[in-house]
């Protein structure tokens, strides 16, 4: 992350570090939503939505022929083409006053391998710090000044460098942005610093208990599968790279087959894609082949335990869920908010259990989703049990109509409002450009959310929510091993 400008005043050197690591941050939440390898849906806090009144006939009828119409407007935005095989996605905006964007790069946990794990997040670090046409003191007093922000991240499925700038300041963002992914510095003692930082923020998340949950989940649910290398890297690989290694793997993955960029804001598509061609359409092609990860598939429930002594457990489980592709992702993504809802009522509002259980739903290649609570000991086996209670009863009732209506409109509501800024909706392009069959299916949501039905929420949570793989933290003597080998659906 970039550390601020040296400005004279120490006031305005700090105003203008708040304001780039508060843009850094809102980027890479928006951008790298489903990349992220630790990252849960929204745990929402908050009571759910009364069920609302059934619409009148007529209004109704309205509200689908406005419906209609939203989807072709969205796209009619969106300019789509290619430089070099180059897929480029312009999303026009007009009369925003800022810019967003983000070079993709596809493959995640598929580009590297567990001895050098972290090779791709640390060339992007690396990257950001700069480049050769804007060293670093230059950088940062440029990027300070014009309050633009550069950041990276890595995930599984793909990894993004991003920026985030005003309209003012774009051609200026856009020079240091493009000079940074095509010709980073990699200086050594920029490689040495990033490397040290992120060994460090692995060791700290050895001691929490919400990070080590993480951790020992991925192992338990992607053992055998490409998720099982963190492309994060572990603090052993991380300490093994060196900088002609970022160098290297900087050289052979920087392809445009490889690559995604996706800008949102108010930009004339036509000039922006002269500035790509004069930039990225350089890049050599390669014969890179986009294929979908393996299918996650879990034969029975299980559970792992880790003895810590702590006085609350930390506990989640997660099921194998349908990918973005899958026709079954709309009805989960249902099936997983009346979860949510659900177990947030029984076990935290009902019987003072946990103050934050939650389901989840990720958006990933080779999906999952899940149940998070933490308890203490004498809690625990309740909570768990009503968590596991509340997937039977999905399995076995179907929800009223009136339910039904309730949830579909607070998702959509929930959803939306996530996408009111450029870097989210950037975010949303790439992630169904990369993992969902193309960013037009993006555009479909709100007419799929409103055909899903009760059947449909019953049939998904009976195919998907099964199997459970639990880890625990905590004191195993006090936790039931049988409550998390129940089977919940057949």
């Amino acid at each position: 992350m970039n550390k601020g400008s040296r400005e004279t005043r120490e006031t305005r050197a700090a105003g203008s570090l708040f304001a780039r690591r508060l843009t850094l941050f809102l980027l890479l939440a928006g951008l790298l939503s489903a990349a992220a390898p630790t990252r849960h849906a929204a745990r929402a806090q908050t009571a759910p939505a009364p069920a609302q009144s059934k619409p009148a006939p007529a209004a109704l009828v309205a509200d689908e022929r406005k419906a209609a119409t939203v989807a072709p407007a969205a796209a009619s935005l969106v300019t789509e083409f290619e430089v070099n095989g180059l897929k480029v996605l312009v999303k026009r905006r007009a009369g925003s006053q800022t810019v967003a964007g983000g070079l993709f790069l596809r493959g995640g946990a598929r580009n590297v391998t567990a001895a050098n794990a972290g090779v791709e997040d640390l060339m992007w670090d690396t990257a950001t710090e700069a480049s050769v046409g804007f060293p670093r003191a230059e950088m940062r007093r440029a990027l300070a000044r014009m309050g633009t922000g550069v950041g990276a991240g890595v995930g599984y499925d793909y990894s993004v460098l991003t920026f985030g700038t005003t309209r003012a300041n774009f051609d200026r963002s856009w020079d240091i942005f493009s000079d940074v992914a095509l010709r980073p510095a990699f200086a050594a003692e920029d490689f040495k610093r990033v490397q040290s930082r992120a060994v460090v923020a692995r060791r700290g998340e050895e001691d929490s208990p919400e990070s080590q949950l993480e951790a020992l989940q991925s192992r338990a649910a992607y053992a055998g599968h490409p998720y099982a290398v963190d492309p994060r890297g572990t603090i052993e690989s991380i300490g093994r790279l060196t900088v002609e290694d970022a160098r290297r793997f900087h050289k052979e993955v920087l392809q445009t087959s490889r690559l995604l960029l996706v800008v949102v804001g108010d930009l004339d598509p036509a000039a922006l894609r002269a500035r790509v061609e004069a930039s990225f359409g350089k890049l050599p092609r390669g014969n890179y082949r986009p294929e979908a990860p393996p299918t996650l598939a879990f034969a029975a429930p299980s559970v792992e335990f880790v003895t810590r002594a702590i006085p609350t457990n930390y506990i989640q489980g997660v099921f194998a869920a349908p990918p973005l592709t899958d026709r079954d992702i709309h009805a989960m993504r249902i099936a997983s908010s009346f979860l949510n809802d659900r177990v947030l009522i029984e076990v935290r509002f009902r019987r003072n259990l946990s103050y934050a259980p939650s389901a989840f739903l990720r958006d990933q290649g080779a999906n999952v989703g899940g149940v998070y609570v933490t308890a203490d000991n004498q809690k625990a086996n309740e909570a768990v049990s009503v968590m596991l209670q509340e997937i039977g009863r999905l399995q076995r009732e179907a929800v009223a109509p009136e339910e039904m209506a309730s949830q579909i409109n607070g998702y959509l509501t929930r959803h939306y409002m996530t996408q009111e800024t450029n870097a989210a909706q950037a975010g949303e392009l790439a992630m169904y450009e990369l993992l969902g069959g193309g960013w037009r299916n993006s555009l479909a949501l709100l007419d799929q959310i409103r055909a899903v039905t009760p059947a449909d929420v019953q049939r998904v949570a009976r195919k998907y929510m099964r199997n459970l793989r639990f880890v625990v933290i905590g004191d195993p003597a006090r936790v039931d091993k049988n409550l998390f080998t129940v089977q919940t659906g057949g």
